[in-house]
């Protein structure tokens, strides 16, 4: 048929330009920074604002911060959207929950980092600190959690649930031995996707934990100067370009990284549930 090969043409072009442009980024990121890194630009605290020295208190930054936001984000997330998929039906209420969960997605992210600065930074008085941002950007990336676990477990079909209830298994140890596992690659996945949004997030850090690169953050309690901000002073500043692709560059690495440990995980504990040695 014409209109199949069509629109098979059309989807195929689709996938070629959406790969084009990601390859075209990447490219010209890693070409202009690779030759800049070097093993001293990996461990060592940048100096002179950032002309020399290194990056390593942003990168460990980096890693607090995406464990905080995580520790706070994916279990409420996951909660939630076990409670809007198995303890409710669809109503007002649930309607009403689901409008406001993709409203908080809709949010600019300067919007949070003005209510984390408000909030975390002044009324509470944590200061600028790796808690105050990533208790901020938890809240940026609860929607996606929320939103991914509850399409994962919609996918898991009824035939499971109604299996393990007639077998006189509780509605809690269905969920928990039978459906969570099956849907644990979609929720996975969005874990992965809100890991990407915090190592990637500028405004809402920069106004809550701060913009303090120049020391190795010994505790939560202290500020941080992530990657991404750090690439933002060092291009917005214009303190040097040479870094800045150079710091494109980790943060890219340390994105590839994030997700494939991730999903190694995730097919390890899959592979694990199916009895499957990895």
């Amino acid at each position: 048929m014409i209109e199949e090969k069509i629109a098979r043409g059309l989807l195929w072009f689709s996938v070629f330009i959406t790969l084009g442009i990601l390859f075209i980024i990447l490219f010209h990121i890693i070409s202009q920074g690779i030759f800049h890194i070097s093993w001293e630009f990996l461990t060592e605290t940048p100096k002179h604002m950032g002309k020399e020295g290194g990056v390593l208190p942003s990168i460990i930054g980096t890693v607090y911060l995406v464990l905080v936001s995580l520790a706070v984000a994916t279990p409420i997330g996951v909660m939630a959207g076990i409670y809007l998929t198995e303890y409710t039906r669809n109503g007002k209420l649930v309607s009403i929950i689901r409008f406001f969960t993709e409203t908080l997605a809709g949010i600019p992210s300067i919007v949070f980092g003005l209510f984390g600065f408000l909030f975390f930074v002044i009324f509470l008085g944590w200061g600028w600190s790796i808690m105050s941002g990533g208790l901020t950007v938890a809240f940026m990336i609860l929607p996606t959690i929320v939103r991914t676990t509850e399409e994962a477990i919609k996918s898991v079909p009824m035939s499971y649930r109604e299996g393990s209830l007639a077998l006189g298994a509780t509605r809690w140890q269905t969920i928990y031995k039978i459906v969570l596992p099956s849907a644990l690659p979609g929720i996975v996945t969005g874990v992965i996707l809100g890991m990407g949004r915090v190592v990637g997030e500028t405004a809402a850090v920069y106004l809550t934990a701060g913009t303090s690169g120049f020391m190795i953050p010994s505790s939560v309690w202290e500020p941080t100067r992530t990657l991404s901000v750090h690439l933002f002073v060092l291009a917005s500043e214009g303190i040097s370009f040479e870094k800045a692709y150079a710091t494109a560059t980790v943060l890219v690495v340390l994105i590839f990284v994030i997700n494939f440990l991730a999903n190694k995980l995730m097919s390890v504990m899959v592979s694990k549930r199916q009895g499957v040695e990895v």
